[in-house]
């Protein structure tokens, strides 16, 4: 039996801070190979992948799991009260950077992959995609896997992404979906003068508060089917002005929208824009805008694959599970364009905290509910 504790230890040991490997993904390389895995190396721009595969390829039956081994950064190292990287027990805890986010799901998936297919070889395929690129900018993580993928005639027929999903009890719930998520950055130019003499100056800093305001006050939506109401925030408003007698020429402002699937990044540009020209006309300013969409919304509507994760779920815990497409993005926003993917992991209270730590208890039982969704996807083939 593979312990998932202890491959969670060697994994928090291995100090893979985004964008660097830190020996993680070549640690569960040599794992998975010797338990029968064919393992490539996926890497792309500097970035480390690994995909490995028990079972033909191309098989109808084949479940995959997806994961990352990269982390956030420590912060400052002598706030924690252990070493980050040190992998400490005590407590009932597993203390380390990326304990529960998300060394510990990758470890009890891998460890799940492997005992199942050495105790009950499968009549079909077990793909585990990794990536060490979830916590940065993911453009050559997941997103890198499944362009190989596609290429190599590799497939999942479904996915389960292991991120914690559980926010206060282990097992109450599943993700089915995530909001999208887009930044869209203003630059509004005027012409600088001395605040004595506005009239020879224009201002842009009340036209772009003016557009912020408008935009904040603005319902979206209040919520669909599946998803919570559509959220937007300002996170900056910028001039660089040191001076109280001048009137700047720029001042910059930054909103984030989290949107669900009333919207898509397209729809919501477009309103951004318009909302703009409307707070400039007649006013002298100009207002340029610039997004970035980390991703769009999306949904796993409930049916056979939640079905089959909550199953499961019910089965070790005791815990009915609730279908939620809540918190932020995660790189099931890649694999839902390949398969159909859901989400559940551990809880993620301490996630890229301080003293991040995790229930070596619940280590246990996410395995045994990897490796019972696994014992039921296929015996739904026989």
């Amino acid at each position: 039996m593979t312990d998932p504790v202890a491959l969670t230890a060697d994994l928090v040991r291995c100090q893979s801070v985004t964008p660097q490997e830190g020996g993680a993904l070549d640690l569960l390389a040599n794992r998975l190979a010797a338990a029968g895995f064919t393992c490539v190396r996926v890497d792309r721009d500097g970035i480390a992948n690994l995909f490995a595969r028990w079972g033909k390829k191309g098989a109808a039956r084949t479940f995959g799991f997806n994961g990352h081994t990269d982390v956030v950064p420590v912060g400052d190292a002598s706030d924690w009260s252990v070493d980050p990287f040190g992998a400490e027990q005590r407590d009932g805890y597993l203390w380390g950077r990326g304990a529960t986010d998300m060394k510990s799901g990758v470890a009890a998936f891998a460890a799940a992959a492997m005992d199942f297919v050495t105790e009950t070889p499968p009549d079909g395929a077990v793909i585990l995609t990794l990536t060490g690129d979830e916590e940065g900018d993911a453009t050559d993580g997941t997103a890198a896997l499944l362009d190989w993928m596609d290429a190599q005639g590799e497939a999942m027929a479904v996915c389960l992404v292991g991120e914690p999903t559980c926010p206060q009890t282990m097992g109450e719930m599943i993700k089915i979906g995530r909001r999208g998520s887009l930044t869209a950055r203003f630059v509004a130019t005027g012409v600088q003068g001395h605040v004595a003499y506005p009239h020879r100056a224009q201002n842009p800093l009340p036209v772009l508060v003016r557009l912020l305001d408008r935009l904040a006050s603005h319902e979206l939506d209040t919520g669909t089917d599946y998803f919570d109401a559509s959220t937007l925030a300002i996170t900056t408003v910028d001039t660089g002005n040191p001076a109280t007698n001048v009137i700047p020429a720029i001042c910059r402002a930054t909103i984030n929208i989290r949107f669900n699937d009333a919207h898509n990044a397209a729809s919501l540009t477009d309103w951004l824009r318009q909302e703009a020209a409307i707070a400039t006309d007649g006013t002298g300013v100009e207002i340029s805008l610039t997004t970035q969409v980390s991703g769009e919304s999306f949904i796993t509507p409930p049916g056979p694959l939640s079905d089959l994760v909550a199953q499961a779920v019910q089965a070790e815990t005791g815990v009915s599970p609730v279908l939620s497409t809540s918190g932020g993005t995660s790189d099931a926003r890649f694999v839902r364009h390949h398969c159909p993917v859901v989400e559940f992991g551990l809880v993620g209270k301490t996630m890229h905290q301080v003293d991040e730590h995790v229930d070596i208890e619940q280590i246990k039982v996410l395995k045994r509910i990897y490796q019972r969704i696994l014992g039921d996807y296929f015996a739904l083939s026989q």
